[in-house]
């Protein structure tokens, strides 16, 4: 059977993308450094791939000079929480960026927030008991 492993996206800074998805929960798992390729590799989750979990990999370049662009292919990452309302909480007083509160999906009852990473990235925060 195939599996999911990761999500790779570029980042800026990898002290203020690591100190952002703390605020989800998620913790490194591992990280790599590649000198003769000048670039970062930092994997994060809420558990590794062992444990049946996909990750994200955060990709820092370190000659980038300029921004990067998010892209007009990429939507979000969606993320399962108990409490959506509480961790909105948790990264606004974090200091993240919340671009939608907590509430119900137009026509639906389910339960979902949107915020932003430091890179301009969209995470879905979705209600799941």
């Amino acid at each position: 059977m195939n599996t999911f492993l990761h999500t790779m996206v570029r980042i800026r800074d990898i002290d203020r993308s690591l100190a952002f998805y703390k605020l989800l929960g998620m913790k490194e798992l591992r990280r790599k450094e590649v000198r003769e390729g000048r670039y970062t590799l930092v994997f994060i989750g809420f558990a590794d791939n062992e444990h049946g979990q996909a990750e994200i990999e955060l990709t820092y370049n370190w000659d980038q000079e300029s921004d990067y662009d998010v892209g007009t292919g990429f939507g979000h990452f969606a993320i399962g929480a108990p409490d959506v309302a509480a961790l909105v909480e948790t990264v606004r007083s974090g200091g993240g960026k919340v671009t939608r509160e907590a509430g119900p999906l137009k026509f639906g009852t389910i339960i979902i927030a949107f915020v932003e990473d430091p890179d301009g990235y969209k995470i879905e925060l979705i209600e799941k008991s």
